[in-house]
Order: C-alpha cells, then structure tokens, then sequence
C-alpha cells in the first residue's frame, strides 16, 4: 500500500514537471536565423517557453500573446508598428514581456490602439520596455494581479483629442505600477474602475492633461511618486479608502492647475506629501473624512482651496510655508478641523515657550474670498489694501467662516521624517 502511494506520488510530480518550466525551450528569432519575425517565434512556441528577440528592427504589428510564455528582448529589439494599429496583445495568463523597444503605433479616432494591450490576464509583467511613438503605451484591461515595472514612455502628445494615456487601467485589480517613466501623453497614469492598486515611485511629466488620473477606484494607493509641471496636475475623482503618501507634486502651473483635484473622495489619508510651486497644491469638493498630515505646502498661489460640501476633514501637522493664499473658503460655514499646523504668515507670540503660538491663527483671508470672485482683483495682491482689508476680516469675520482657526499654531516648521 505504501509502495502505490509513493508510486503515485512520484508520478504527479513528474507529470508536474513536464507541464511546467522545467522542460520549457528558448526559441530565437533573429533577422540572421531561420526563425525572423516575433509572431512566428509565438506560434512556433509551446506554453512557458522563452521566445528570444534578437538585437535588430523588427516591422510588425497586431502581434498576439495567446499562451503563457516570455517574449525577452536582447539588447533592446526595435519594434516598428509602422503607424497600422496596436503592437502586442496579451490574451494568457502568465505573460512576461521584457526589454523591448516598440515605436509607431497606430492612431485612431475610434479605437485606443496601445503599444502593448493585456486584456483578461492574470500574472503577467511588463518590465524594462521602451515605448516612443505611441498613441496609448500599455494598456490593461479586465486584468488582475500583474505588474507594470521599470519601463520609459515617452509619448509626442501636443492636444487632449488626438493623444493617448501613457498607463491605463481599465476594470483591473490588484496591479502593482511602479518605477515608470511617464512623458509627453494625455494621462501620464490613468485608472477607472480599478480596485486595489498600487502605483509607486513613478515619474510622472510634461503630460497634456494629468500626471495621475482615476476615477471610480476604490481602496488604492499611490507613494512616493512625482508628478511635474503636468497641464493639470493630478485628478482623483469619485473613490473611497485611498492613500496618498510621500508623493511630490511640482510646478504644475496654469489658470485651472492644482497638484490634486479631489472630487467625490471619501475616507482617505493624504499625509507627508509635497506640493510645490502649483497654481493651486490642493483644490478639493465634495470630498469627506479626509485627513492631511504632515504635508508641506511650498510657494503654490493657493496651498488649499475648499470649494463646498467638505465635511470632517481634518488637517493636522502641515507646513504652510510661504504660499500666496493659504486657505481658500468659497463659503462661511465650517466643518473642517485644522489644527496644530505651522504657519510661516503667522505673527503670534509664545510666552510661555512651549512651542505652540498663543493666539489662534485664522488662515482664510477676506482678499482670498474676494479674488476668488472678482479674479481681476489679484493685481492688489501686494498692496497695502489687501493688509486693510484682511485686518478688519480679522478682526470682526463676516465673509469668511467664524470657526476656521488653528488654536494651535506652531511657532516653528513641523519635521517630517
């Protein structure tokens, strides 16, 4: 009896071995060799085999993934879409596509052709690919648990209309992004309706409209990322449980830019992030239970501006540091808690050193509530009127809401470590 079940033993694991890696082949393909295109190195390979792309330029497009396998290239391969329609698509489960150069992909009004296309995949990664030329670089859909890692995308975007997102995400969960170079496409990193997604130490600049854009994405989280000098910034919109930690959001200047845009955001944590040199760091609507801790707000127009139905949002521990307006209310009423923050237009005194001021600091403005409806009035910012006006507000507050006061204002830049 026992002999039959060690028998039975050793042949599953044998039947294991054959049916995975273990027998797996290399299959070259080569503009030297018998075997000179990638789709027939694919066709011609059996299930988690390496297809090998040998240094050169390659002319094809419409190239289709439809087992598990490794397509891995050798010195950077170039891929020429030649302008007729999408390059790769993944139709299999544990796909990796790796050091690839791929150019000119197709453009169309009517359908997003990308450089590279999941589609219904599980485990799969994308890793050290370049892609120039393009119209969407890679674009996931209806996938799960895979990986978008350490890959340059450099689009040639000039108008929203005709350009493509650099990484989008379409009904996807559990993917990580990370290590990307984004430039020059609409979104540098777009997701809708995408849940548990990871989108870390990417670089994300000089795109038409967003940095980062998402809509309809619950329980994500986005780190240590910069997104820089973007049309617009980064837009998050209509989610719940996100997480924004340690990202830097950087000179993204123009009449209607911000560092985010938080629309519909409900129960989520934006803490040790920097917004610097912005037109606006945050402008925020709708959004509620929102806790900021530990940012800094660094020389933007606006370091935050409450546009209504903000509700129990709490901000705690930020560097107000040197910003034009810091806080912008288009109401008088308040639901929002700021406290223990530090000030850099704070004037208050600390008698008894315990590094807390000791008067309250209210850090909504009258001229701040004036130019946001008569933006024309911006030529005073400097003028001995904005002082007068802003003393009186002070002292007797009728436009700006009563209760928006830090009762703890610190007398020195908080340290986020």
């Amino acid at each position: 009896m026992i002999l039959k079940v060690i028998t039975a033993i050793l042949v599953n694991a044998l039947v294991f071995l054959l049916s995975t890696n273990a027998y797996s082949k290399t299959i070259i393909v080569s503009k030297n060799g018998s075997i000179k295109s990638l789709k027939t190195g694919i066709a011609l390979a059996s299930p988690h085999d390496t297809v090998l792309v040998k240094q050169g330029y390659y002319k094809e497009f419409n190239i289709a993934i439809d087992k598990p396998l490794t397509l891995k290239g050798e010195l950077f391969p170039t891929i020429d879409g030649e302008d007729q329609g999408e390059i790769i698509t993944i139709v299999s489960d544990s796909v990796t596509v790796d050091g690839l150069f791929i150019i000119n992909v197709g453009t169309s009004y009517t359908t997003d052709f990308a450089a590279i296309r999941v589609v219904k995949s599980k485990h799969f990664l994308i890793q050290n690919v370049v892609l120039e030329k393009l119209f969407f670089g890679i674009y996931l859909e209806k996938s799960s648990h895979g990986r978008v890692y350490h890959n340059k995308i450099i689009g040639d975007a000039v108008e929203e209309f005709n350009s493509g997102n650099g990484i989008q995400l379409w009904y996807c969960n559990n993917i990580v992004v990370e290590h990307n170079i984004v430039q020059h496409v609409r979104d540098g990193i777009y997701l809708e309706f995408s849940d548990s997604i990871q989108i870390l130490k990417n670089t994300s600049t000089n795109n038409v409209r967003y940095g980062l854009h998402f809509m309809f994405s619950n329980d994500d989280t986005y780190r240590d990322n910069v997104f820089e000098n973007n049309g617009a910034g980064v837009a998050v919109m209509f989610s719940k449980r996100i997480i924004m930690h340690r990202n830097i959001f950087r000179k993204n200047w123009g009449t209607a830019a911000f560092g985010i845009l938080l629309k519909e955001i409900n129960d989520s944590e934006i803490y040790e992030n920097t917004f610097e040199d912005n037109t606006v760091g945050i402008t925020i609507e709708g959004s509620n239970r929102v806790n900021y801790r530990n940012n800094n707000f660094k020389r933007n127009g606006w370091a935050v501006k409450v546009r209504g139905a903000c509700y129990e949002n709490h901000f705690i521990s930020n560097n107000f540091l040197y910003n034009s307006f810091d806080i912008s209310y288009n109401s008088n009423l308040n639901d929002n808690k700021f406290d223990g923050n530090y000030w850099s237009s704070y004037s208050g005194y600390d008698l008894n050193k315990n590094g807390v001021g000791d008067v309250p600091y209210r850090p909504v403005k009258l001229f701040s509530y004036i130019v946001n409806r008569t933006p024309e009035t911006i030529i005073l910012l400097r003028s001995l009127f904005m002082d007068i006006i802003d003393f009186a507000e002070k002292v007797s507050p009728v436009f700006t809401p009563d209760d928006l006061v830090d009762t703890n204002p610190q007398m020195k830049p908080i340290k986020n470590d």
